[in-house]
Order: C-alpha cells, then sequence, then structure tokens
C-alpha cells in the first residue's frame, strides 16, 4: 500500500503524526507525573532510547506489522505481531525505538454483556518476545476487535506469509493503496455492533460520564472541548521495554521475569490517552474502564470503550471525523468512502446518515460552539493545575490543549473553510516552551499579547532567565506530540511539512528513572496568551513545569519493578502527525 495521505511526519507527520505524515504532531512528549496504569506503570509516550546514539535522520517513519494468523482467537491474541521496515532501503524500524513504536490492543465482547480487553504484544520481526505473553481467554459466542496505535508516521498491515491473515481478522488499513495512517482495526464494527446489542439489552452497562469540576458534563472522545485534527485515533496499551530491545507485555509475570533488567515503559500517544489521563483526572472525571487481561486484570482504559461511551453520553454538539480528517484524505481529497471505513472501525454512523462530514461546520463547532475549545480557555485555571503532556512543548495541559488546537485550526484548513484568522495566540519562552494562550471569538482580530506575558501558576516555580517570549497566533512551525504539526495547509485542511525521520528528542532510559532530554525542533512551535469568559490570570516568570522550558534536564517518572527497582518512563517527540495527533 501506498503512504497515507494524511500530512506525513514522523509519527506524525505534518500532520500531527504523520503526524501523520505524520499524523497528529507526535507528541511523545515526556509524560512526566502521570497516574498509574493497568501494570502499574505510569504513561509515557516513548522513547526507549536504544537508539539514542543513531542520527536522528536514521529513524524509518513508515513500519509494517505483520499481523498473525486468526488474530481474533484466543491464540492469534496471544501471538506477538511482529514489526518490520515497510521500505528497508529507508532503515530498520524497532519496537524499543519509540518513534517507530507501534501497539495493538483488542477488546472481547462476550455473552451477557462481560467485555475484557487484551494487549497484543508486538516485537521486531525475527525476534522474541522479552517474557512469555500471557494466554488469553476468548468465551464461546465473543466477538473481538482490534485496534493499533503508531508513534512513527504510516503503519501498514500485512499477512503473516502462506496465511490470509487480514482476510481472517477483517482488517481495515484504508481505503485500498490509500492507508489511514496511525491507525487501522481488525473487526471492529462486528465488535460494536455486538457491543451495542448488548447496551439495547441492558446486558452491557456503559456508565455516564458525570459532571466535571467546571458544572459540565465530562468530556467523552467525541466532545469539541478535547478533539484535534484527527480525532478517535491510536491506543492505551503499553509495553515494557529492555535494554537490548526486546518487548513484553505489561504485567507482574514479565517485570518478574527481567527483574534484574532496566526496563522502559513504551506508550502510544494516542486522543484516549490524553482523555483518560490527563484531561479526566484534572476535571475530576472518571473513564470508562474494563480488565485487562493481559495486565493481571487491571482495570484499563482503551479506544473501544471511550468510543462506546461517547456514543452514549456526548451532548451536542456532537464531534464525528469529519472528510478534512488529514487520515481520512484520498490523493489530499475528501473521501466520503474513506472516512466512513474510519468511522466504522470507531462505532460512528456514515456521512449519509444526518451527518455530512462537512469540514466547516467541524471548524465551527471546534472554534467558534462554548462548548467547543472555548470550555478549555474558560475552565483555564482548572487546566493549568494539570500535568503538561509534554513539558518541552507546553508548561501545563491548559497551554498543551491551547498549543493542539492552534495546530489543529491550521491542518483542518479552518481558517480557510471559515474565512477567518486563527484565534488562538500562543506566547511562547526562549525556548520554544508555549507558557500562554489567548482565545479571540472568531472574526474579531487577535490582540497582540503583552510582551514577555507568561502562563501564570498555581505554585510558584523557580524562574527561568531564557529569552523573552515570543507569540505567533497562526499555525504552528514545529509539530507537538498532540498537536500536529503544520506547515502550509492543503485544500482539505491536510497539510504537511516534510516528514522528520526522526522523533524530536531521544531519552536514554537510566536506573533512577531520570531521563534527561533535549527539545529538538519541537521546541520552535508557537505561543499563545489565555483569556476566555474573563480576564486571564496575571502571568508569572515561571512555568508549572519549569524544566524543559529552562532546557534543564528533565526526570521522567518512574515505576516500581517486582525487584522493587524502578522503571523509567520515556518519551520521544516526532516530526509531526494520532496521533496524533501531534499523535495527541
Amino acid at each position: 500500500m501506498r503512504h497515507s495521505d494524511k500530512p506525513r511526519h514522523s509519527r506524525f507527520t505534518p500532520d500531527r503524526r504523520r503526524r501523520r505524515p505524520g499524523r497528529k504532531l507526535s507528541w511523545i512528549a515526556l509524560l512526566v507525573g502521570l497516574p498509574l496504569v493497568a501494570g502499574g506503570l505510569a504513561t509515557a509516550l516513548a522513547a526507549n532510547n536504544q537508539q539514542a546514539a543513531a542520527p536522528a535522520a536514521a529513524v524509518n517513519p513508515n513500519c509494517t506489522l505483520v499481523v498473525p494468523p486468526n488474530p481474533l482467537s484466543a491464540k492469534g491474541l496471544a501471538t506477538p505481531y511482529q514489526l518490520v521496515a515497510t521500505d528497508a532501503a529507508a532503515g530498520p524500524c524497532n519496537e524499543a525505538n519509540a518513534n517507530q513504536s507501534a501497539f495493538v490492543e483488542a477488546a472481547i465482547a462476550a455473552p451477557g454483556g462481560q467485555v475484557t480487553l487484551y494487549d497484543p504484544l508486538v516485537i521486531d520481526q525475527g525476534t522474541q518476545p522479552a517474557a512469555p505473553t500471557t494466554p488469553a481467554t476468548v468465551p464461546a459466542g465473543s466477538t473481538v476487535g482490534i485496534w493499533f496505535g503508531f508513534n512513527g508516521t504510516n503503519l501498514t498491515l500485512k499477512n503473516t506469509a502462506g496465511t490470509n491473515a487480514l482476510g481472517q481478522g477483517r482488517c481495515v488499513n484504508g481505503a485500498g493503496a490509500s492507508i489511514f495512517g496511525q491507525f487501522a482495526y481488525c473487526n471492529a464494527p462486528a465488535f460494536f455492533r455486538n457491543a451495542n446489542r448488548q447496551i439495547a439489552a441492558n446486558q452491557l452497562q456503559v456508565p455516564a460520564v458525570g459532571t466535571a469540576k467546571d458544572g459540565l458534563p465530562c468530556p467523552t472522545t467525541r466532545d469539541f472541548s478535547v478533539v484535534d485534527q484527527d480525532q478517535s485515533d491510536n491506543v492505551v496499551t503499553h509495553y515494557l521495554a529492555t535494554a537490548n530491545g526486546q518487548t513484553a507485555q505489561n504485567n507482574a509475570a514479565s517485570k518478574a521475569a527481567l527483574q534484574n533488567q532496566q526496563l522502559v515503559d513504551l506508550a502510544n500517544g494516542s486522543d484516549n490517552l490524553l482523555l483518560n489521563q490527563f484531561v479526566d483526572p484534572t476535571l475530576g472525571c472518571t473513564p470508562f474502564t474494563r480488565p485487562d487481561q493481559s495486565s493481571d486484570g487491571m482495570a484499563s482504559g482503551a479506544l473501544p470503550l471511550d468510543e462506546l461511551s461517547a456514543a452514549a453520553n456526548q451532548q451536542a454538539p456532537i464531534a464525528l471525523v469529519p472528510l478534512t480528517d488529514p487520515m481520512t484524505l484520498n490523493n489530499k481529497k475528501g473521501s466520503n468512502t474513506k472516512t466512513n471505513l474510519y468511522r466504522a472501525g470507531v462505532d460512528m454512523r456514515t456521512t449519509a446518515a444526518g451527518d455530512n462530514g462537512n469540514g466547516a461546520t467541524y471548524c465551527q463547532n471546534f472554534f467558534g460552539s462554548a462548548m467547543g475549545i472555548q470550555r478549555v480557555f474558560k475552565d483555564q485555571a482548572i487546566f493549568m493545575n494539570g500535568p503538561s503532556v509534554d513539558a518541552a512543548m507546553a508548561n501545563n495541559l491548559f497551554t498543551f490543549l491551547a498549543m493542539r488546537a492552534n495546530q489543529s485550526f491550521t491542518n483542518l484548513n479552518c481558517g480557510g473553510l471559515l474565512n477567518v484568522a486563527n484565534p488562538i495566540t500562543l506566547t511562547t519562552d526562549g525556548n520554544g516552551v508555549v507558557i500562554n494562550a489567548t482565545f479571540t471569538p472568531l472574526g474579531q482580530a487577535p490582540a497582540a499579547p503583552a510582551p514577555g506575558a507568561a502562563t501564570p501558576t498555581a505554585t510558584p516555580t523557580a524562574t527561568c532567565t531564557a529569552a523573552s517570549p515570543t507569540t505567533m497566533g497562526g499555525m504552528s512551525a514545529s509539530p507537538s506530540a498532540m498537536g500536529g504539526m503544520s506547515a502550509s495547509p492543503s485544500a482539505m485542511g491536510g497539510m504537511s511539512a516534510s516528514p522528520t525521520t526522526t522523533g524530536g528528542m531521544t531519552v536514554s532510559p537510566t536506573t533512577t528513572g531520570g531521563t534527561s532530554a533535549a527539545p529538538s525542533a519541537m521546541g520552535g512551535m508557537t505561543v499563545s496568551p489565555s483569556a476566555m469568559g474573563g480576564a486571564t490570570a496575571s502571568p508569572s516568570a515561571s512555568a508549572s513545569s519549569p524544566a524543559a522550558a529552562c532546557a534543564s534536564p528533565m526526570p521522567v517518572a518512574t515505576n516500581t519493578a517486582a525487584n522493587g527497582s524502578p522503571i523509567p518512563t520515556a518519551s520521544a517527540t516526532t516530526g509531526g502527525r494520532h496521533h496524533h495527533h501531534m499523535r495527541w
């Protein structure tokens, strides 16, 4: 198959992470201080740096996953997928390299409404798992769905030699030769049909989302306050990686078997991870979770659970994948066929079923509705207290979300579709870290931020002596782990800068979990003042996470293995996609 039409970039190529063409900008970032996830590992996008010494240009952003025979069976789920370069001439693909990591997530809907999760392992082609995989249980009469995420630019699915694995799994990688990019699925429509029948029969209960700290319903993956240029992509799967590049499932047995080795947590920068582990905790919300068979039965979120929750709970306006989503473009043009194939994989109705996938309407709801990104600005004080997904790009959750939306405005060509200027203005410090953001109603000229303005922080921190902040109201120069990088927008909003072969920063895991990463081209991004629904808080000179802003080493959160030794989480930034966007 040929590369996806999404803006490419590394994981997020110039589009977010292909960012994907990336797809979303690979926000593979330092996920610091994240809440624990299934298996007890703190989440972090990334980057195991088995290849830190290799030049950035050596990282191949396009990889292929070899799908095992009968992938929907218990045996198939427990059989590792194999990662290999789509084009060997462009360099190898290694699962332990966070900029190339691919992830698999499965959900099993058993009779009676019993849904469990299972994370099939991905290994390098020709290698063995670092520890045995956990046997999967698929009760008779169950329906299995599988979803894929990728930290690079384009992920292609391939049959195991001599088999028809893709046909057996009813796998969808895109529309013919035009692949989605960082996303794919197997048998997802059938899983959702079965799950929805169980919901209708009151066998499977989807919990209410509850009320957030701002008095509004907690957001879902279809809430315009948290979507981006390519919503509903990527997964929340985590793997363990060893120093020699082998991988294992994230569970107690693996950690016990590898207790004398230095382990790194590999995670997929996804919209789902952003919502479940950053936005929800900050707003006082709780995601829909189910037991994960591959992680000791621990409760975990997952893409299919998030979409079932969104279908049951999201109030208008409801965000559905538009024709301008970079991942659903075909030859740089909107495609109903490709968009509907994507929607089928995330339980959304077709564009012909009451929603035409209009890009202008999507942009209007995203930036012109009080329930869109304006909610984030209105709740600035709340989100400022949330941790940044990538401290090398934004100093707290508020500035990260603002940056992501700023980039999405460009990548979805909202300026051209609505004939208005980007309403989000970002402010960065001398190191390119976004420290503030402001919102101006659509159609009005953004006010220039005060020189030196910085985002106020809830807790005073050491100040930076970097150069004065710069401002920029339009598109972002460098990709972000979540936002999706931009260059000049394409007619359909799928803009693309030339993808970088590497993800930006690399980190070397240490036994103490204190990785340090030097921000790369990611730091040159944009900017933004804040203010919405009220006066902006008085800016302070320091950022809530000043380490990256001051260009000093940033330690990553660590996790404790079975023997009490820390398991560092690392992250890497790519040139631009989930994935994203931005991979986030």
